[in-house]
């Protein structure tokens, strides 16, 4: 199976893994905790309402949407995004569930900040199962496979600024750290590289 547009894949595979390693760097050294509380600003009622519609594109709905559009667009290209769904989906538990067990989040992490820390009033803030960011993961993988798929050059630029956005939405909601970010990207871009090599066999 060929991609429409590799360039596309590949350019948005190197946006992709400097913007972890930016991350990752920052994280490291300001501090994880340091760096989230920089991020986690309070941007008001409208900030919320932004932050919160952009976390919910990540909730597992938009690739409902993704693989209906896909089915009558092209059905050929379905394996590859259904496998890069479940290697995604069994990547994440099985980290969080086996590796990183019961990692706190922001909330549980600094107790004795709680005061400093933004949330948004009615949404339910995670104490535990931090390290990687699924939401993240999700808005990576799909941004990856829209690349490699479509041949539009715009979507290369568009695309990650919208999968940042939702990753920082995972910060603005005291969700995640940024460290959590940058694991998530890079499980996005092992699956998805992964079903790629797979569907090429």
């Amino acid at each position: 199976m060929q991609p429409n547009n590799f360039l596309n894949y590949y350019k948005a595979n190197i946006l992709s893994f400097f913007s972890a390693i930016i991350i990752l760097g920052f994280s490291i050294i300001i501090g994880k905790n340091n760096f989230f509380l920089i991020l986690n600003i309070d941007l008001g009622k409208i900030g919320d309402l932004i932050f919160e519609f952009f976390t919910y594109l990540g909730d597992g709905v938009l690739w409902g949407i993704f693989v209906i559009l896909m089915f009558f667009i092209n059905r050929k290209k379905l394996p590859l995004i259904l496998l890069s769904i479940l290697l995604s989906t069994i990547i994440i538990h099985f980290v969080k569930g086996n590796v990183f067990v019961s990692q706190p989040r922001p909330l549980e992490a600094m107790p004795n900040l709680l005061n400093f820390i933004h949330t948004i009033p009615n949404i339910e803030v995670h104490r535990v199962g931090s390290f990687p960011s699924g939401h993240t993961t999700q808005a990576f993988a799909m941004y990856l496979l829209c690349c490699l798929l479509f041949n539009k050059k715009w979507i290369v630029w568009v695309g990650i600024f919208i999968a940042l956005l939702l990753g920082y939405s995972r910060i603005y909601q005291a969700q995640h750290f940024t460290i959590d970010i940058t694991g998530g990207i890079i499980v996005a871009m092992f699956t998805v590289w992964v079903s790629f090599k797979f569907q090429t066999l």
